[in-house]
């Protein structure tokens, strides 16, 4: 009897093939039903887009929560919101940002200017492009990282940019708000 030709290779791809079948779509689920139980007077689902007070994309992954705005002159505001969305004076977080073109990256650094932080720089020209914003909640904490698309282009459908878009039309990429919009396509790195 032959024995079967078995490479560490090809057992390695079974391996990795047989995990992401079977695990990835427990993950999704765990991903999908995710909420902020564990923070007390604090449940919300990630699920539903929501827009900050100024109209900035709230970021989830520090506490309090925090509104990411970009202003008219390109620079980045970052405003401590309550538990009921309410921007709040901010507190020892810190926050770095990096953006722009991949080859020749924006770094932000931003200070307090009354109750927000502000970037002292603005970003460069275009409106679709990568985002990295690093943000440390008090001096002995862990640093939290944020990464997603900043689209600066007004969605045709609600009030905001579409980086903070509130619209359920997905995730953003490679959808078409309606048949009206044609030209207003956003596919990634456009």
């Amino acid at each position: 009897m032959k024995k079967p030709n078995i490479t560490l290779k090809s057992f390695a791809a079974l391996a990795t093939a047989l995990t992401i079948g079977i695990g990835a779509p427990a993950l999704q689920a765990d991903e999908k039903d995710h909420k902020h139980e564990e923070h007390e007077g604090h449940d919300h689902d990630h699920d539903h887009a929501e827009a900050g007070p100024n109209g900035g994309k709230v970021l989830h992954g520090v506490e309090p929560h925090l509104e990411f705005f970009v202003t008219e002159d390109r620079k980045v505001q970052i405003t401590a919101l309550s538990d009921d969305g309410k921007a709040v004076p901010i507190g020892e977080q810190s926050v770095r940002i990096i953006g722009g073109s991949r080859s020749n990256p924006t770094r932000m650094t931003l200070v307090k200017s009354g109750e927000v932080l502000v970037s002292e720089t603005a970003f460069p020209e275009g409106n679709d492009f990568p985002v990295v914003v690093q943000i440390k909640p008090a001096a002995d904490a862990k640093t939290v990282i944020e990464k997603f698309n900043l689209n600066l282009v007004d969605c045709p459908t609600c009030d905001y940019k579409e980086y903070a878009c509130t619209c359920d039309h997905g995730d953003h990429e490679g959808h078409d708000h309606d048949d009206d919009h044609k030209d207003h396509d956003h596919k990634k790195g456009e």
